[in-house]
């Protein structure tokens, strides 16, 4: 028997209040809309079906780097419900980035019509090679904790080698697969949108830097074939230089962009001014911040700097057309985080209409975007299911279905019915928002 639980019966009526300015008829009928995962957040089969070690096992078993203690050893135990995986775990071959997506793109490239080299490269190289809290937590001074690296040089060369893998497995997709299979290839990025922290000039200059420093980093290289003037203007000789070959292999290296977006901050200078920023910020001469004069850009999630700012949306959109000549773009992470609280039960996680607010905000900012012409081609909440979220463990929510990490059992949130409802094109009239208290039904 299928474990009852709890559910609001004015959920359709609060779903019509929500949605009366969102209709799934606003996108093209190609329009794609997903969930998204991550392999070593859901996974789990630590060591099994001749798998390696991957850097995230290591690290998450050292103690004192994980919130909450966790590892993704089991995870959601995907490997185990879903059979592809096996298969995957068990032939990709090891220590080559071109051959290892060769076959990828020769497996499953008669099905897998959309890849991405990397997922958002410039999380992976600011946090494992500048402030060293990633695997394989590599910096130096001020930064604390790592036994070995160098912040100043490590971060820059590590994104470059990256570019140029993007590169090769382009090309080879390009050259072998791309005709025959029909795919498109690109590379995710994470991609804050960021405001004047003042409406001054040097500010406003700070918000395109940081954007510069985030985005353009690994994005011009590939379409433009250099790293933005505002990196070589502060990194100088730190900064590596793309011979000749390596610009003729990176042009027209991207089929689209993909763009994890969740959140809007405050950005100050402090070229001209002076700041305490941490070092994550150092080279960039920016300061991060989600408070200004004591109010708060957005509403706070559960996950530290991540607010509700559904304009943000719109305008990392179009910055990306203006910027990349509108190059496709898919929305490929957009979410909200809940916390963990063992006081909380569980109906109130599965009630989840802050989740709800959040993904129609932002769905109808990206409707804006889409009429000023900017070409976004699909849209993919975070995440399908609860899961291990890298240093915070199992202590945040992000899915759709609630996972019980005691029993693996999952279970669908308010937020995967609106959202089912809102795939199925259902059009609902406009309510007023209900007063009060919910009363509930706990069906059979």
């Amino acid at each position: 028997m299928k474990k009852a639980f709890l559910v609001s019966v004015g959920f359709l009526q609060l779903i019509s209040f929500i949605s009366c300015a969102l209709d799934r008829s606003q996108f093209p009928p190609s329009f794609l809309f997903g969930a998204a995962t991550s392999s070593y957040q859901i996974e789990g089969a630590y060591l099994l079906g001749n798998k390696s070690l991957s850097n995230w096992d290591v690290f998450t078993h050292l103690a004192g780097k994980i919130k909450d203690g966790s590892n993704g050893d089991v995870a959601d135990d995907h490997y185990h419900r879903y059979m592809i995986l096996r298969f995957m775990v068990q032939n990709s071959p090891k220590h080559d980035y071109g051959y290892f997506a060769e076959v990828c793109f020769k497996t499953f490239g008669d099905r897998v019509k959309h890849w991405t080299t990397f997922n958002e490269p410039n999380v992976v190289v600011n946090r494992g090679y500048l402030t060293g809290t990633y695997p394989p937590s590599h910096c130096s001074y001020p930064s604390e904790g790592c036994r070995s690296g160098d912040s100043a040089i490590e971060p820059y060369l590590a994104a470059h080698n990256i570019i140029l893998s993007h590169a090769t497995a382009t090309s080879i997709y390009r050259e072998r697969y791309q005709v025959n299979q029909s795919g498109m290839i690109g590379m995710v990025m994470s991609s804050a949108w960021y405001e004047p922290f003042r409406n001054t000039p040097t500010d406003r200059l700070a918000a395109q830097r940081r954007l510069a420093f985030d985005n353009g980093w690994f994005l011009d290289p590939i379409i433009f074939g250099d790293y933005p003037p505002e990196m070589r203007q502060i990194l100088g000789p730190r900064l590596p230089i793309f011979s000749l070959d390596d610009k003729e292999k990176l042009k027209s290296k991207l089929d689209f962009i993909g763009i994890n977006h969740y959140t809007t901050l405050y950005a100050r200078d402090c070229m001209f001014s002076h700041c305490n920023f941490n070092i994550s910020q150092g080279d960039t001469f920016v300061q991060t911040t989600g408070e200004r004069d004591g109010i708060l850009i957005g509403d706070p999630t559960a996950m530290p700097d991540f607010y509700v700012v559904p304009y943000g949306m719109e305008k990392m959109i179009i910055y990306f057309k203006e910027r990349y000549n509108n190059t496709p773009m898919f929305i490929t992470e957009n979410g909200y985080a809940q916390a963990i609280n063992k006081d909380v039960p569980m109906k109130d996680f599965l009630n989840d209409t802050a989740r709800i607010e959040y993904l129609n905000g932002y769905l109808a900012s990206l409707t804006t975007a889409m009429r000023h012409h900017a070409d976004v081609r699909g849209y993919f909440v975070w995440s399908l299911l609860d899961n291990f979220e890298w240093l915070y463990g199992y202590s945040l929510r992000f899915g759709l279905y609630y996972v019980d990490h005691n029993t693996l059992e999952r279970t669908p949130k308010l937020s995967a019915f609106w959202y089912q409802q809102f795939l199925n094109g259902v059009n609902m009239p406009k309510q007023k928002a209900i007063q009060g208290k919910p009363r509930h039904h706990q069906p059979s």
